[in-house]
């Protein structure tokens, strides 16, 4: 998998690094969906909520991903643990998934190791990112 540069807003860096300090000091130590977003955070490139492109995935943004290998479609709205609901679209940011597409843009294909072996996905659209919206608090 080529390591491209990500970009997160500071709002969203600041929120998502205080959900792994509250995991890990509540016994989430050694957890990979720690690890794999805290990995991500510390190579992305972290700009202020006005100046984030709007093809950028952020937090809150609803995306639709397409599988390269099956070309299926799926649109996923990336929110924080408590909000998750697969059912309705709405993906964890501590999934898989979630993590993978959180600071890419629209165009670009991700490589992402999952549960069943490693998925493809190209994000074709971004549907709503909040920041483009004018929705700074969410």
């Amino acid at each position: 998998m080529t390591k491209r540069r990500i970009c997160i807003t500071e709002f969203d860096k600041s929120r998502l690094e205080e959900l792994i300090a509250v995991a890990k000091e509540f016994g989430g130590h050694a957890r990979d969906d720690l690890e794999s977003l805290s990995k991500e955070l510390k190579q992305a490139e972290v700009v202020d909520s006005k100046k984030v492109r709007p093809d950028v995935v952020t937090m809150n943004s609803k995306v639709m991903l397409r599988d390269v290998d099956t070309s299926a479609k799926v649109t996923y709205t990336l929110v924080f643990p408590k909000s998750a609901n697969p059912e309705e679209g709405a993906i964890s940011i501590l999934a898989p998934v979630g993590t993978a597409i959180l600071g890419y843009a629209k165009g670009d294909i991700i490589e992402w190791p999952v549960p069943s072996g490693i998925r493809r996905l190209a994000i074709e659209e971004i549907v709503y990112q909040p920041e483009a919206a004018g929705d700074f608090h969410l």
